[in-house]
């Protein structure tokens, strides 16, 4: 069993996932002063028995690196996964300071399509991997290099968005595509695997910018699209999938267990009709919260990264 839980802080992105072994991961933060203190207490709750915690940035953003100072002054961050860039930024704030000093530093893992490493998706006689692969950057892909170069120009970071998914043996699957733009997807289709996915979460927080294509979303095939919390005008709604859209749901939790993911949310009363078709009233009461459940269609894929 394993959790995964998405804050809702706003235009910004931040995860955890609870490994069902002795992983703990964060992806992205986006921490102010008014929501650090507790998303950190919560981080130390639940990393507390975990021999293993990672940090993966999906690209440098400051919506998706925002307060890493204050997360890495409470947790230590011993292991920072990266896209490996020499970002530069006009404003250098004292989140981008810690970004770069952990980027450049020797904490650093840099992460590109296909890596491995324990114990991210390797496991040994000490423990079991996290079940996370990374599917993108290829860092020959032309696409690519000129990204990184607008990026490390200073230009645009979004397009040097790591592609992260994360595989529950025998259950669940989740994927998270930083801040990538359509037009990007679209030319890097030939070059990066997809396979069905049971929850996807929209890129650049559910923008029309980062609209997943069609040629994605048909290899996706998600049950689940979770839309982030861009301001509602800029938002593409994903017609024909079911979606659950954090502007108004609040924080999502996944609950993964065997075959079946419990979904809790932090508004009171959420409700979403066409969701409501596709999920089943078992009573859970692990969190509060709790919407319903969804039972992972099968998944076309071989070989299921261990966790």
């Amino acid at each position: 069993m394993s959790v995964v839980k998405s804050f809702a802080v706003g235009a910004g992105d931040m995860f955890f996932i609870k490994h069902n072994s002795d992983n703990f991961t964060i992806i992205d933060c986006d921490l102010s002063t008014e929501n650090a203190d507790e998303i950190i207490k919560e981080l130390k709750a639940q990393s507390a028995e975990k021999g293993v915690t990672r940090f993966i940035c999906t690209h440098p953003d400051g919506d998706h690196f925002g307060g890493i100072e204050l997360l890495d002054d409470a947790i230590p961050i011993r292991n920072f996964y990266v896209v490996k860039n020499q970002a530069i930024k006009d404003n250098e704030t004292a989140s981008f300071e810690r970004y770069c000093t952990l980027r450049d530093g020797d904490k650093a893992f840099y992460i590109s399509k296909g890596c491995s490493r324990k114990w991210m998706n390797k496991h040994d006689d000490t423990r079991g991997s996290s079940g996370i692969s990374i599917l993108w950057p290829d860092l020959a892909n032309a696409s690519f290099v000129d990204a990184l170069a607008a990026c490390d120009a200073g230009e645009s970071y979004n397009n040097t968005s790591a592609v992260v998914r994360y595989k529950l043996e025998n259950g669940a699957s989740l994927m998270w595509l930083g801040d990538l733009e359509t037009d990007f997807m679209e030319a890097i289709l030939d070059d990066i695997a997809l396979e069905k996915t049971t929850i996807v979460f929209a890129a650049h927080h559910g923008r029309k910018s980062g609209k997943i294509p069609d040629s994605w979303l048909e290899k996706l095939d998600p049950q689940i699209i979770v839309i982030g919390e861009a301001p509602s005008r800029h938002l593409h709604y994903y017609t024909g999938y079911n979606t659950i859209t954090q502007n108004i749901a609040g924080d999502i939790t996944f609950d993964l267990a065997g075959n079946k993911v419990h979904i809790y949310v932090s508004t009171h009363g959420y409700s979403n009709a066409r969701l409501s078709e596709k999920v089943t009233d078992e009573g859970q009461t692990k969190f509060s919260g709790y919407y319903g459940t969804i039972e992972v269609e099968t998944e076309y894929t071989l070989e299921p990264a261990q966790d």
